[in-house]
């Protein structure tokens, strides 16, 4: 029998990468899309390996019954693993950016995790003493769960956020045997950098952030141009939901260097690089 797991937002991009990377390796993926429409087009694909779930993470009571779908479906087995994927990304000045924007970024990215772990959590194991076939939960932080960039705050808040939450839920599971495990993407090449393209940064053309939001706009479109294929992610997915003893956190970027110097550099220095490269530093 296929082992089973349930991810988010896997419309396109890396929730899309994630669901076909599993099935490739024997698995059945219950994946989450908001739209009727997306769920037709990736039944279609993907074949009958994958059952879609039609629901948004912040709907509670949407997830809820979602849950209990694929509890029908499992027909008293455990799952394999949650894999929560779905977010969004908020980006501008913190100093301007409307507060409305700034929930609904943590909202999706945060909040909406809670909430499908705490549906999906049960049938992962964690309602009884240890079962002999515990699920684990992968969570799908970012290299910006470490490290922040300028105008990128509200995302960043929320995977810094997720990075904490995940070491909680980890040692709170330890009575279950769940096991918590984080994913960090760098830049992966997906359609959300369409998504960048179209952001407007225009509002924030009377402040003093104009010149620099539009360097900042260029440097995200060019990262994404060349960055890894979302399989990569998949991948790193399928070894952490099956490997015999995974480690807490997997970074997979296509610049391990970057990521290790913005990971020990002191943070004055990185202050100085990012302040002068886009402008931000008095005199620069």
């Amino acid at each position: 029998m296929r082992q089973s797991v349930v991810v988010t937002g896997v419309s396109t991009g890396i929730g899309w990468a994630i669901t076909k990377t599993l099935i490739g390796n024997g698995f059945r993926v219950f994946g989450s899309v908001r739209k009727p429409a997306d769920a037709q087009r990736l039944q279609a694909e993907l074949g009958e390996a994958f059952t879609p779930l039609v629901f948004d993470v912040t709907d509670e009571a949407a997830v809820r019954t979602a849950a209990r779908q694929v509890e029908a479906a499992l027909n008293g087995q455990t799952l394999a693993g949650l894999v929560n994927n779905a977010g969004i990304a908020v980006a501008g000045p913190l100093l301007h950016l409307p507060v409305e924007e700034f929930r609904q970024q943590l909202e999706v990215n945060l909040t909406g995790v809670v909430i499908a772990t705490q549906a999906f959590a049960p049938l992962l194991g964690a309602e009884s003493p240890v079962r002999q076939d515990p699920g684990r939960i992968v969570n799908i932080s970012s290299v910006g769960g470490k490290n922040a960039n300028p105008f990128m705050g509200p995302y960043c808040a929320t995977k810094f956020g997720l990075e904490g939450l995940s070491e909680s839920l980890r040692r709170e599971l330890l009575p279950f045997g769940v096991d918590v495990v984080i994913v960090a993407p760098g830049a992966v090449a997906t359609p959300i950098w369409d998504k960048a393209d179209s952001v407007d940064i225009s509002r924030y053309a009377n402040t003093v952030y104009a010149p620099a939001l539009a360097k900042m706009k260029a440097f995200m479109l060019s990262i994404g141009k060349s960055g890894l294929p979302p399989e990569a992610i998949g991948n790193a997915v399928h070894v952490a939901l099956t490997a015999p003893r995974p480690r807490t956190r997997y970074v997979v970027s296509p610049d391990p260097l970057q990521v290790f110097l913005g990971q020990t550099l002191p943070k004055r220095t990185l202050d100085r690089i990012v302040g002068k490269r886009l402008g931000l530093l008095p005199g620069a």
